[in-house]
Parts: structure tokens; C-alpha cells; sequence
């Protein structure tokens, strides 16, 4: 085997493994194999950033940017205003969901499509006394199903109609060229997902209700400085510090009238009265400490931690967090926002250690306590889900229209072939940013960073991938080893392969490294290459059997109290069943 080949199959095997640990994120990792296959001599000098201006990489972040738009504009509080009245009926509610959310997907991020549901969702359960659990991992697979329809629906398809482009010298794929393979196994599995979730998908016993899933009684209580108090007069910060435990003064009453934000200069005064977070072991300390009092008062609840300025909300950590590994402490929310994190509960339930110490994770549920524009800045600045309806922009019209023509103008350019969509959808992104439905404090962060430098890295590494001929390696030894495989055979292999890496690798990563393969395979059995890429293309949107192959599925880790088990208890059957869909569609619409 030449040098070059068995080097782009170490990086490779280097690159999977990495991807699959997780140890560091996967645009560090991507950008590493780039910068040692270009070393290396695999790919050239002039080529090792190529990959940032590749049409794939323009049209994504475009996407992006153009998703945020309609998340603004209040379109989607327009669709799902009318959710309240149709009662009780469960199975109506997660019907007009799933089909809300996967219709979103079909134009728009699929994170961004899940988030704005996703907190109907909990209210919906909340209300009919169920578990979220049974809501929320069908809207997460729904937001999947619903990227497959469309050439912007999800990276994977852009990937593959650039990919025909530049490697093929053929047309791109148009803008619904996806719909008549992705519309039938999106309703294939929106039909599974609301006859099978009851048998397959255990309900968690989840809380209902902020109080049940944090006890607030539990750790947040009412104390009391009496007039004798050794620590009377003094500051705090001072009562804060009285041990080495973790222990935060949420809110100071004094004859009457309740502070917030409490200030650790603030005095205390005999019969003040204290609302404090700790534990049992050291709220006892303190109390020993410092001389005061519990209150004979009744329990709390997040109602009485909330007034009329301060705010109670649960937020989610999602996998663009930029809290993530760090603790709770050192974020400094209440020195630097005046936000207080009163607990933290991971996979349903709520940790029992304190909340300081506690290392933060995707799917973590946090509940902050703060004055609602401190809390929003918080959620902006660390990239937070508020698991809460927002409030709804119903107010101006015109502005819906305006974002709808933006959007169908730059749907009908690409799909008339009037403009390459990269091309299409940027001035899109334009008009949304010149027309301030996106602010431009968000118009870098609605820009997914590590997916726009993972396809750029990767693109040049999936080129070398071919320019080798390691892909034609590969296919050559699948059609050795198969003895004369049948083209459909092979489709069904490569569809499997691309199925069961998105579900380890990031979806993009696993449409780069499998479509070089797939054409080669396409060529050795001397057969139409473009079912073998719309494959791997359904192949790289379906990751439902983890909860780290995709972002939504991590997205609904903790508020529907999933364990990893779960994922492949109703993962594994709907991707069988869209192995058997696909892959009679795909030979039916794109015969070989």
C-alpha cells in the first residue's frame, strides 16, 4: 500500500477515534488532522484553507443566520399560539408538534427548530400530568426527520450537492430534489414515533414542576437574625464565609421589605430575615456558627423565590454552552450578572451536591433566580436553552411578512437555479442583518463556529481522502470481500455505514468521510452515483440511537431525564425502519 494511503487512513482512524471520545471538541480535532495532512504533503500548500470559501461552508453559515431570522421574526409563535386549545388530547399535541418541528427542519436549523418547541412541549406535559420524556425525544428525532427534506434542511445535504458539484463536474442537487425520498421517511417515522413511543420510550417519573424536580424546600431556607446573634451587625459576606461549605444569601428582608441581589457589604440587623441556599450539613454549621435562627415559616417554593422582579427559570446547557466543564462557581453569575444558580438536576434528577462545585455538562438543567433582563443576558452570553415559553411576538405583522418574503425569495432563486443557493441564501442572511430581525450582537453567534471550522478543515481532508485513491481502496475491497455484490446490497451498505457513524462523528464529519467511498463503490459496480449519495445522505440525518450524535438529541437529555439506553430503545427500531424506507424510495426515485 503506497505511503500517502495508509497515512489518510491512520489521520482517519486518529481522526474517528477522537471524534468518538470526546475529549476535545471536534473542530480542534478537525482542524489538527488538516494541519498535519497538509504538512505531510497529502493535500497542498494552496489548498489547506480552501475550504473556508467552499460553497458547502457559505451556504451552512447562511442557513445559520437566515434560522435565527425566523426565530425572531415570530413566525413560529404564530403556528403554535392555538396549541392550548386543543385540550387534553395527548396524541393531538404531539402530533401537531412533531409535524410543526419537522416542517420547521425542512428550512431551518434543527437545533433552532427544537429549541422553540421544546418548551411547549414541557408545558404540554406539565399540564396533562405526564412525563416530558414522552414528548421530547420524538421532537428531537421529528427536528431530524424534518432536515432530510430539503437541500438546506441539514449540512449533510449541502455537503452532498457540493459534493456532486466539484468531485462529480455535475449540477448541484436543487433545493427539493431531498423531498420525495426525505418526505416519506420523515412521515414514516413521525407514524412510528406517535404508535410506538408509549412501548418503547420508558416515562421517567420527571418531575412535573419546578418545585418537584428541585425541592426547593429541600436546600433554600428562611433564617432568621436573632437579638442576641453573635454575628448581628456584621456583613454578608462575613455570615457567607463562616464555613467552607457553599452557601448563598438569595434574598434580605428587613421590617417589611424584601432586597434582591443582595449586596455582600449589605449589614445585618437583629430580626432580619434571611433566604439562604445550602445543604442540610452546612446550613447546620452556619447555623451553629453564627447564632441564628430557622424560620417557623411555611416551606418554599419557587413562587415565593419569585416577585414581581426577580425571576425563577429553568435553562438548559446544549452543546454550544460555553459553560461547559467549567463549575457553577466560577462562572460568577451573581458578581457579574446578579443571577443566582439554585440548583442543578442531571438526567431528571436534581444533584445533591452543591451547586458550586458542580463540574457542568451537556443536557444540565439549571434554575436561576434574577431579574428577567439578567437572566436573558445570561442565556445569551452562555448560550443557554430557557426551558420556559417565551413571550410570544405577535405584535407586528408586517414583520412576519417581510422575514417570509426574504426567505421564499431566496428558496425560489436557488430552486429556479436563477442562483447558486450559496449565493441565494447570503444575500438572505444580508437582508435579515440589514433589516435588524437579526441583531448584530447575534449575527456571529447565530454562526455555529465549530461546525463552519470542522467542514472547513474537513473538506480539504475528505479531497485527499480520494486524490490518494484510498476511497477507491475501500470500495474495491467491499466489492472483493462481497464476491459480486448486487448494487442494491451495496446502496444498503453504505446507507448502514453512514447511519452508524453520524451516530458516533458529527453528521458532517460522516457525510465527508463516506461520500468518497460511496462514489467509488458507485463507479467499481459501474452504476448512477447519485442513489449512493442521497444514502449517505439520509444515512448522516439519521443519529437516533445516541445522545451525542446529534445536538437535539443532547438538547433533550436532561429535561426528559433520559439515559443513554433510552436513545437505542427507540433509536435502533426507527433506524431499521429507515434503512427499509430509504432504501426502497431511493432506488425507486434514483434508479440504478
Amino acid at each position: 500500500m503506497p505511503f500517502d494511503q495508509v497515512m489518510i487512513f491512520l489521520v482517519l482512524f486518529v481522526v474517528l477515534v477522537l471524534f468518538a471520545w470526546g475529549r476535545w471538541r471536534y473542530d480542534l480535532v478537525a482542524f489538527a488532522a488538516l494541519m498535519f495532512v497538509t504538512v505531510i504533503g497529502l493535500v497542498p500548500f494552496d489548498e489547506a484553507f480552501a475550504g473556508f470559501s467552499h460553497p458547502a461552508v457559505i451556504t451552512v453559515a447562511s442557513v445559520l443566520l437566515v434560522s435565527r431570522g425566523l426565530m425572531h421574526s415570530g413566525l413560529v409563535d404564530l403556528l403554535v399560539r392555538h396549541l392550548g386549545r386543543l385540550g387534553n388530547r395527548e396524541n393531538l399535541h404531539l402530533l401537531v408538534l412533531l409535524l410543526l418541528v419537522t416542517l420547521s427542519s425542512a428550512f431551518m436549523n434543527n437545533v433552532g427548530a427544537l429549541a422553540l418547541f421544546m418548551p411547549v412541549a414541557i408545558r404540554l406535559a406539565r399540564k396533562n400530568n405526564r412525563s416530558p420524556s414522552l414528548y421530547l425525544m420524538p421532537l428531537a428525532f421529528g427536528s431530524l426527520l424534518g432536515g432530510m427534506m430539503s437541500l438546506i434542511g441539514t449540512p449533510p445535504n449541502i455537503i452532498i450537492s457540493t459534493f456532486r458539484a466539484d468531485s462529480l463536474q455535475q449540477a448541484p442537487f436543487k433545493m427539493f430534489d431531498f423531498l420525495p425520498v426525505g418526505g416519506v421517511v420523515a412521515l414514516s417515522g413521525i407514524v412510528f414515533l406517535l404508535i410506538f413511543r408509549r412501548w418503547l420510550l420508558p416515562e421517567r417519573k420527571s418531575p412535573v414542576s419546578q418545585d418537584e424536580l428541585f425541592e426547593i424546600s429541600g436546600y433554600i431556607t428562611e433564617i432568621i437574625v436573632p437579638e442576641k446573634a453573635r454575628l448581628r451587625d456584621r456583613k454578608v459576606r462575613e455570615f457567607e464565609q463562616l464555613t467552607p461549605g457553599d452557601i448563598t444569601v438569595i434574598a434580605h428582608v428587613r421590617e417589611g421589605q424584601r432586597f434582591e441581589n443582595v449586596s455582600p457589604y449589605r449589614h445585618l440587623r437583629s430580626g432580619d430575615t434571611l433566604i439562604v441556599r445550602a445543604s442540610a450539613q452546612d446550613l447546620q454549621a452556619v447555623l451553629d456558627a453564627s447564632g441564628f435562627v430557622l424560620s417557623e415559616s411555611d416551606k418554599l417554593t419557587t413562587e415565593k423565590l419569585g416577585t414581581e422582579d426577580m425571576l425563577i427559570m429553568e435553562v438548559s446547557l446544549t452543546a454550544r454552552s460555553t459553560c461547559l466543564n467549567r463549575t457553577a462557581r466560577s462562572l460568577s453569575l451573581r458578581s457579574r450578572y446578579g443571577v443566582n444558580i439554585l440548583g442543578v438536576a442531571r438526567s431528571g434528577n436534581r444533584l445533591r451536591t452543591a451547586p458550586g462545585g458542580i463540574r457542568l455538562k451537556p443536557g444540565d438543567v439549571l434554575l436561576l433566580q434574577g431579574r428577567e433582563e439578567n437572566i436573558g443576558e445570561v442565556i445569551q452570553n452562555f448560550s443557554l436553552l430557557p426551558l420556559m415559553e417565551r413571550n410570544l411576538r405577535l405584535g407586528n405583522v408586517s414583520r412576519v411578512i417581510t422575514v417570509l418574503v426574504i426567505f421564499a425569495s431566496a428558496i425560489a432563486l436557488a430552486a429556479f437555479g436563477i442562483l447558486p443557493v450559496q449565493i441565494a441564501f447570503a444575500l438572505a442572511a444580508l437582508a435579515m442583518v440589514l433589516g435588524r430581525f437579526v441583531p448584530l450582537r447575534e449575527m456571529y453567534q447565530s454562526i455555529d463556529g465549530p461546525v463552519i471550522i470542522l467542514l472547513a478543515a474537513m473538506i480539504p481532508v475528505s479531497q485527499a481522502l480520494e486524490t490518494t485513491g484510498a476511497a477507491a481502496r475501500i470500495a474495491s475491497g467491499i466489492l472483493t470481500l462481497s464476491g459480486g455484490v448486487s448494487p442494491v446490497f451495496a446502496l444498503v451498505v453504505m446507507l448502514t455505514v453512514s447511519m452508524v457513524l453520524s451516530n458516533i462523528v458529527n453528521n458532517a464529519a460522516a457525510v465527508l468521510l463516506t461520500a468518497p467511498i460511496a462514489v467509488s463503490l458507485a463507479l467499481g459496480l459501474n452504476v448512477s452515483l447519485d442513489p449512493f449519495l442521497m444514502a449517505v445522505a439520509i444515512g448522516a440525518s439519521s443519529a437516533f440511537m445516541t445522545p451525542i450524535g446529534h445536538q437535539s438529541n443532547t438538547l433533550v437529555l436532561g429535561p426528559g431525564g433520559y439515559r443513554f439506553t433510552d436513545y437505542a430503545r427507540l433509536g435502533v427500531p426507527l433506524s431499521l425502519l429507515i434503512l427499509v424506507v430509504a432504501t426502497i424510495m431511493i432506488v425507486w426515485v434514483w434508479p440504478l
